[in-house]
């Protein structure tokens, strides 16, 4: 059963979440409920440090023993810091996806853009009705 998704993040229907840092900045990763559909992943493309980004375009890239997916970015900015961990580790995201799994930080061109995505509430309702 997937972990409750936390109140203080923002999700793209993609599965993917933000947590806005307060400093022009957000991590995110996949969510609880992605590492689970996808099972034992194996394998994480990191982007590149300093890489622009747009929001809802491909930012990394998740391998599992089922599949190879895209994780696409919660926001357009720059990416400032990588989860290097997951280079060796990249079970951490199916372990923490809301903590140690994070993938990737991003300096936001427009904070705005947050509005875009679901609050936690929404976004249960989105996997409920996947789900069903």
């Amino acid at each position: 059963m997937a972990k409750p998704n936390p109140d203080d993040r923002r999700y793209s229907k993609e599965h993917e979440w933000a947590k806005d840092n307060g400093d022009g900045t957000i991590t995110m990763g996949i969510t609880d409920h992605a590492q689970e559909l996808l099972t034992d992943i194996v394998f994480v493309e990191l982007p590149e440090t300093g890489k622009k980004v747009e929001q809802a375009e491909p930012v990394a890239v998740v391998e599992s023993v089922k599949s190879v997916s895209d994780v696409y970015s919660p926001v357009s900015g720059e990416v400032v810091e990588v989860n290097d961990a997951l280079e060796d580790q990249p079970e951490l995201i199916n372990q923490d996806a809301f903590g140690k799994g994070w993938i990737a930080k991003i300096k936001m061109d427009d904070p705005s853009e947050l509005n875009n995505l679901m609050d936690a509430s929404a976004y249960t309702v989105l996997i409920d009705e996947e789900e069903h």
